[in-house]
């Protein structure tokens, strides 16, 4: 069992290329990859995300990279010839009417406005994807490792939870069967206090006591509701992903301890009742981080 939060770091080198990937996993009901680029880096975007997709099923995944080039042809300076000749024809001007000093030289025309650029060479596109793929691999170790520790805190604190819904629902079995038999007595008792001198029409109580036992049975919820904890327990040690299982299997517990609390029409039931549901939105909530 996986959780979905995560933090994994990656980074690999070669020939003067260092690029550092950055990942960081939330909950989330599908895969959804969130990667921001600068331009020089969007050849790489495709690989990241098949990455990515290849070994994670469900989570939000924002995407950090950082790239550097030290290599010696990773940027070149650009001189604006035209640009330069028109500063120097200008100065010539001025020169003429104002009769001012020419201290024109090289390093004094270099640093006019907008006359260098500084441009980054293209970068090797093979060797980024590349790059690219060797640090979101390591990234996704660091990520997945730290999935793993989480979701084996998930499965114990599930596992308790389930563990605790079979009990409740093992009291709802044991009392089920008094609710329809104190359903008598007191329907009896009652009769008796009223029509105390009245004979009691034995087969109309019968009846009675049969209509609402009919109402008030549960036993297919019990055992669809025992069904549902059993395969909850496989999903805990299932290999792939069932986040989305267990989600499902949850709401099937909740539908049966729904139709069992609206038969109740017995406070020890209801209160057993009461207790498996808390136990189900505590499991529904930590389900909602399991890939």
């Amino acid at each position: 069992m996986k959780s979905m939060t995560g933090y994994g770091k990656g980074t690999a080198a070669e020939n003067g290329r260092e690029l550092t990937v950055e990942l960081k996993s939330v909950n989330h009901r599908f895969l959804d990859v969130s990667l921001r680029l600068p331009r020089v880096l969007s050849c790489i975007e495709d690989a990241v995300r098949g990455a990515i997709g290849e070994r994670l099923s469900r989570g939000h995944v924002d995407v950090f990279v950082n790239y550097r080039n030290t290599r010696s042809d990773a940027k070149t300076v650009r001189v604006d010839e035209t640009l330069l000749s028109a500063y120097v024809q200008a100065a010539h001007a001025a020169n003429a009417s104002l009769n001012l000093t020419d201290d024109l030289t090289l390093s004094n025309v270099l640093r006019l406005p907008d006359v260098t650029e500084i441009v980054p060479a293209d970068e090797d596109a093979d060797a980024l994807i590349a790059l690219a793929k060797e640090a979101t691999d390591r990234a996704l170790d660091a990520l997945i490792e730290m999935r793993i520790a989480e979701g084996e805190r998930l499965k114990a604190a599930l596992t308790l939870g389930v563990d605790a819904m079979a009990a409740y629902r093992e009291e709802i079995l044991a009392r089920a069967p008094y609710v329809a038999e104190d359903y008598r007595k007191k329907l009896n008792e009652r009769i008796e206090s009223v029509l105390s001198d009245t004979e009691i029409d034995r087969t109309r109580l019968a009846t009675e006591v049969a209509l609402f036992a009919d109402r008030c049975c549960i036993d297919e919820e019990l055992v669809r509701l025992k069904s549902h904890i059993a395969q909850f327990r496989t999903y805990l040690d299932a290999a792939e992903p069932v986040g989305r299982n267990m989600d499902f299997i949850v709401q099937e517990m909740n539908r049966e301890c729904n139709t069992i609390g609206s038969k109740a029409n017995d406070a020890a039931l209801t209160k057993s009742v009461l207790a498996c549901k808390a136990e189900i939105e505590k499991l529904r909530e930590q389900i909602q981080n399991v890939e």
